[in-house]
């Protein structure tokens, strides 16, 4: 079986990376979607959902050099579940029940610019032409 994940989001934080003790990078990074729609009674709803992304290897460096907080990106990769295939639940520090999905990165494209005018990316397997911002996507 397989299965991608394509995320279009802005950065919730700065990047975090670290080195695994064999030398391998990995940068965490946290992305948050935004939908936008109308419900049955007319009003418009904003919804925003959460994913913890992990990169790793040369990429993850670049993640951590060249992101920032607030900075659009485009994530593929997959989605990595608990042992049952759901998104992972804990406690928040108020109490609260949350639930957190985890995508490990494939390809980090980082939409927009510093001054947002132009895409720059850094994958090996990028493809050329993909939007630049959710306004863009067709649907």
């Amino acid at each position: 079986m397989f299965h991608k994940v394509i995320l279009v989001g802005n950065l919730g934080r700065d990047p975090e990376m670290r080195y695994t003790p064999g030398g391998q990078a990995v940068t965490n990074l946290s992305v948050a979607t935004n939908r936008t729609y109308t419900d049955g009674t007319g009003n418009q709803v904003k919804q925003t959902v959460w994913f913890r992304v992990s990169v790793w290897g040369k990429q993850a460096e670049s993640c951590n050099q060249y992101l920032r907080k607030g900075r659009q990106v485009l994530v593929e990769g997959r989605l990595n579940g608990d042992e049952n295939g759901n998104p992972r639940i804990w406690t928040g520090q108020d109490g609260s029940p949350r639930a957190s999905y985890e995508v490990t990165a494939e390809t980090v494209r980082f939409l927009g610019s510093r001054g947002e005018d132009s895409a720059e990316s850094f994958s090996e397997g990028a493809v050329a032409g993909m939007p630049e911002t959710e306004d863009d996507i067709p649907f």
